[in-house]
């Protein structure tokens, strides 16, 4: 691997946190604490072992550009004939779908997509549970108060850029230079023994919601990460180049700027080269993940769930007991050609629930490979829902949204939350069967939060609208 130092160092960083001064800044990007004596290059890494009784992940996967989730859990009852004009073209055949039989039942029978069969076996043997209609909310909010205009909104509503950030920070009423799940490490970061390599990293570069005040995300590849050529090879013909760009950086630097890059680029030829040897030496993982269709690469979301599983093998050695994650799929907003060369199971969204919830499933078993299970969680998001009116080739934006949580500590087998009344211009409905969210996003991270180690007393720091909602606890953990 041989980038330019501008993706280097892109890939070293973390995301901006705000207009403060420069040093301030990168002096918080810094991605990991300087080893025991950096005269002498990072410490060697401590010998694997089997993960502690006590160690927690949490791994968003983002579905970014609005999955549209009215496909994903589609009525099979009455109300069949309803969603199938709603959706028009878009409507699936309902003697394709996967049939759901939750633990608890509102009265209506629901189904999954005929491309994620894996997710639906997951849910039927207890390792995953769905989440309705959650979206970005300032205060709980109704029709009545939406339509009278008594109530507070999130701005830009059906705003891709805007409601991916409000997603990620979840304080959409006022301004926020961190994330909730860079909120949540900031907490719990004492459970780790070491910090030579942050707690949070991305397999999708640079994101909002692994922004914290203490901990700084760590943007890596699904090959690992991202190195200058040479600077981390110690132990070859490189070593010489490997020990003059350290010590070039600690050089003492005369301006402002120059010292925050050397900082930064210091740290982060430091942690690029005691990752990758840690990783070199972690024990592989068997677990099989699924490959595109014309080749033997893996598909872009198993790559990185496959990294992410590796990074939880190498905890024991990064002395973490706490890890947050955060992967991405694009491709997800389907205004066009949403049903292209469609069948019951392939065509752009069809294609992108099956990649999807192929990876999902290997990950989880990946997991209990690693005999954690029970200790690791994913969970989805996405910018919002989509509409259920078909504009006659797709969908268009929308507002609530339907997500998946999974993993062995999850109450599975469960519909959590409230599905909408699925009538265009009903009860839930702002217009073209864009939902009302009736779980916000604040419940849906508190419940995560709480699962992770963040005590109630803490919740109003990861989560400063908390107070204005139900259900701090949605009970899905």
């Amino acid at each position: 691997m041989n980038p330019s130092r501008r993706h280097f160092l892109g890939s070293a960083c973390c995301a901006a946190v705000g207009a403060t001064g420069i040093l301030s800044t990168l002096s918080s990007l810094r991605l990991m604490a300087a080893a025991a004596n950096p005269a002498n290059g990072p410490q060697a890494p401590r010998t694997a072992s089997a993960l502690p009784a006590d160690y927690k992940a949490l791994v968003c996967l983002f579905l970014n550009g609005g999955n549209d989730a009215n496909n994903l859990i589609i009525p099979t009852g009455s109300d069949y004939a309803a969603y199938a004009s709603a959706r028009s073209n878009l409507a699936l055949p309902r003697t394709d779908l996967l049939p759901l039989t939750p633990r608890t039942a509102d009265g209506r029978t629901w189904a999954l997509h005929a491309a994620v069969p894996d997710l639906h076996s997951l849910f039927a043997s207890g390792q995953a549970a769905l989440l309705a209609n959650v979206g970005t909310l300032v205060e709980p909010t109704s029709k009545s108060k939406y339509t009278a205009g008594t109530v507070k909104l999130p701005p830009q509503l059906f705003s891709h850029n805007d409601q991916q950030v409000q997603w990620q920070h979840s304080v959409p009423d006022k301004p926020s230079s961190t994330g909730w799940g860079g909120r949540i490490a900031d907490l719990v970061n004492a459970f780790n023994a070491n910090n030579e390599i942050s707690m949070s990293i991305s397999l999708a570069g640079k994101n909002t919601f692994q922004i914290g005040n203490t901990v700084s995300q760590y943007a890596i590849n699904t090959g690992g990460a991202t190195t200058l050529s040479g600077s981390t090879e110690r132990g070859s013909a490189n070593a010489a180049r490997f020990a003059a760009q350290r010590d070039l950086f600690k050089q003492v630097q005369p301006g402002l700027l120059e010292a925050a890059f050397a900082g930064v680029s210091s740290d982060a030829i430091v942690s690029a080269d005691l990752l990758n040897t840690v990783l070199a030496a972690s024990p592989a993982i068997t677990t099989p993940f699924p490959t595109q269709a014309n080749n033997t690469n893996l598909t872009t979301a198993a790559a990185q769930l496959r990294m992410v599983a590796r990074l939880i093998a190498a905890s024991p050695t990064l002395g973490l007991k706490r890890q947050v994650f955060f992967v991405q799929l694009g491709g997800w907003d389907t205004h066009a050609a949403q049903l292209v060369n469609a069948t019951p199971t392939s065509g752009t969204h069809a294609d992108l629930l099956k990649q999807t919830s192929e990876a999902v499933k290997a990950f989880y078993n990946a997991t209990v490979e690693l005999g954690v299970a029970n200790q690791v969680t994913l969970f989805s998001a996405s910018d919002f829902g989509r509409t259920y009116r078909s504009n006659g080739d797709g969908s268009d934006h929308g507002w609530g949204n339907h997500q998946f949580i999974v993993g062995g500590a999850v109450r599975g087998t469960e519909i959590y939350g409230r599905m909408p009344t699925l009538t265009v211009n009903g009860p839930d409905d702002t217009g073209q069967g864009r939902w009302i969210p009736t779980t916000s996003v604040d419940e849906y991270a508190a419940t995560l939060a709480t699962w992770f180690g963040v005590s109630a007393s803490d919740l109003p720091t990861v989560l400063p609208n908390i107070g204005r909602f139900a259900k701090p606890n949605l009970g899905f953990l």
